[in-house]
């Protein structure tokens, strides 16, 4: 390797690390020992409170978040933050194959979209709020009650993945709040 060369990858090298030094990327659920000071450790997420909901779908999303949030251990007693959650869902006809005279749905597109307001439990001042959202396909058979098992299994699988978005949403929202909260 000439002289030129190696000087060349060598400053090279030293501008990667001085970019890469500037950068402010850290782990979102990082504790305390960690990144010093972050809002977003696990247990501002685990001192959030969810308000009931009032469908099935909304249900999964609330319990699925719940488990996200405490570690399967439930809701805190004296929680610091209350989440008000609105889930809603919308289903639409991805694909339409024609036999015969029959012009029936053979797949379709559910969309399930939560809405959320991080509060302060003490003041109930808003702290935060957002929205998130996720589509799920799936087949529809012709028999009926496969259809709706169909249906159930959109919604279930996105109420999953709606409350890691939640849970990711809601611990950005800490940590961009920082020591406001």
């Amino acid at each position: 390797m000439n002289p030129t060369s190696r000087v060349s990858l060598l400053a090279g090298l030293a501008l990667a690390l001085a970019v890469a030094s500037g950068c402010t990327v850290r782990p979102l659920l990082a504790t305390p020992d960690v990144a010093p000071g972050s809002a977003a450790s696990t247990p501002a997420l685990s001192s959030i409170a969810i308000s009931p909901v009032d469908t099935r779908y909304g249900q999964q999303v609330r319990n699925h978040l719940i488990f996200l949030l405490n570690g399967g251990a439930g809701q805190p007693a004296n929680a610091r933050y209350t989440l008000d959650l609105t889930v809603t869902r919308s289903t639409s006809t991805a694909a339409q194959i024609q036999v015969g005279t029959d012009n029936e749905p053979t797949a379709a597109t559910l969309t399930m979209v939560a809405t959320y307001t991080l509060k302060d439990s003490a003041t109930a001042q808003p702290l935060a709020s957002g929205t998130r959202q996720v589509t799920s396909a799936y087949d529809v058979p012709r028999q009926e009650f496969a259809a709706l098992r169909a249906v159930r299994n959109a919604e279930d699988r996105s109420g999953r993945e709606l409350a890691e978005l939640l849970r990711l949403a809601l611990g950005q929202d800490l940590a961009k709040a920082g020591g406001r909260l």
